[in-house]
């Protein structure tokens, strides 16, 4: 039976006060559990219209009795950033109070959980699954945030953490469907990326910073480190779906997304179905340490020679950025290289360089940095 109910934040200033929906579906606490948010990043539209979509084709299997264990939508995941209108535009990254990005910063419990839970393991991995959850929720509960944002990033793992299931939509710049997902989950989660057509998947087992999709996910491969003489799964599929670019919203690609995700849970047995057969993977996954954030050396406009899609070899040329007022002639054009190969998955969308800004994204096999810090952008 679908329900909603509203979860009320902490009122960040004397009348204002903002409130989190939370749509469910089948039997409350009954497995498997998914949870999908959309619009942690409020600017990035695509999300909230797939996601749309999607409670559509939930409340159909829902009124036909279709849904199998609970699945959990959260429609606005960040009502906070959504109401970040300046200057006739919607801001929605960051935090306004301290500029911490809505999607860092998520509550790491993997030493809390393994100092509560370190004589009650067993060699049975359902049954440690069971303990890491009911500890998770345990240790929780016992949080006080202490501000707005704070709250709003406890609610959401509050809700998603014991999730089998957990998928975050996102989208990019200009750029192509890709999806980041923790190294240990692969490749069990190839029929993610498939299902969705993604044409770049990129793996880390920690890229730093906290993401909410890691911090329902890396607890399990942290703990599993920390006990290795008990079965420890990673018992959580989470993942960040970008959906393609900002300014890719359609009904036509809204429709086929949703659909897709809709079999990925039907595959999954999440919903009775049949899904049909899998589609066969774009491109093999490859190391979110082989990314290529190509940078600008010089100020200027951009004039792109390469799109999202195009294959890129090492050296080549992807973008010239014009230097209208070049203090020599030999300065007006500067070419800007790639250096790595592999596919080019993500450009901006404005035309404007400044020394060191990302202007593009390629996606390689090599690692050109070593695993640790903080290996996202902003």
């Amino acid at each position: 039976m679908k329900t909603e109910e509203f979860k009320l934040l902490p009122p960040a200033s004397p009348g204002t006060r903002r409130s989190l929906s939370v749509i469910r579906y089948g039997i409350p606490d009954s497995s498997p559990k998914v949870y999908i948010q959309a619009g942690l990043h409020a600017n990035e539209a695509p999300g909230f219209v797939v996601l749309n979509k999607l409670i559509e084709k939930l409340d159909e299997s829902d009124a036909e009795n279709r849904i199998n264990g609970e699945i959990v939508v959260i429609p606005v995941a960040n009502p906070i950033g959504l109401a970040q209108w300046r200057d006739g535009s919607l801001e929605g990254r960051f935090d306004f109070v301290n500029s911490i990005n809505f999607n860092r910063q998520h509550q790491d419990l993997a030493e809390r959980i393994a100092e509560d839970i370190d004589t009650q393991l067993e060699e049975n991995a359902i049954v440690n699954v069971s303990h890491i959850r009911a500890s998770t929720a345990k240790i929780l509960k016992k949080i006080t945030p202490d501000d707005e944002a704070g709250c709003l990033k406890h609610q959401l793992i509050s809700l998603s953490h014991d999730a089998d299931i957990v998928l975050d939509l996102h989208c990019d710049l200009d750029a192509l469907m890709h999806v980041y997902v923790g190294t240990p989950l692969w490749p069990e989660a190839t029929d993610l990326s498939a299902q969705l057509g993604a044409e770049v998947t990129l793996l880390a087992a920690d890229s730093g910073g906290t993401p909410f999709d890691e911090a329902n996910s890396r607890l399990w491969w942290n703990l599993a480190e920390k006990f290795p003489q008990v079965p420890i799964p990673s018992a959580c599929l989470s993942a960040t779906v970008e959906l393609r670019g900002f300014t890719d919203v359609a009904y036509d690609m809204a429709e086929e997304d949703a659909a897709n995700l809709y079999k990925f849970l039907q595959r999954r047995g999440c919903i009775h179905g049949d899904p049909g057969d899998l589609p066969p993977l774009i491109n093999e996954a490859t190391p979110l340490t082989g990314v290529d954030y190509i940078k600008a050396q010089k100020p200027g406009i951009v004039v792109y020679l390469k799109k999202p899609g195009d294959y890129i070899n090492n050296g080549e040329v992807v973008a010239e950025i014009i230097n209208p007022l070049p203090e020599n002639e030999d300065e007006r054009v500067y070419t800007v290289k790639s250096s790595t190969e592999g596919v080019l998955f993500s450009r901006n969308v404005d035309r404007f360089a400044r020394p060191g800004r990302i202007i593009a994204k390629v996606a390689g096999k090599r690692p050109l940095r070593e695993p640790g810090g903080n290996l996202l952008t902003l």
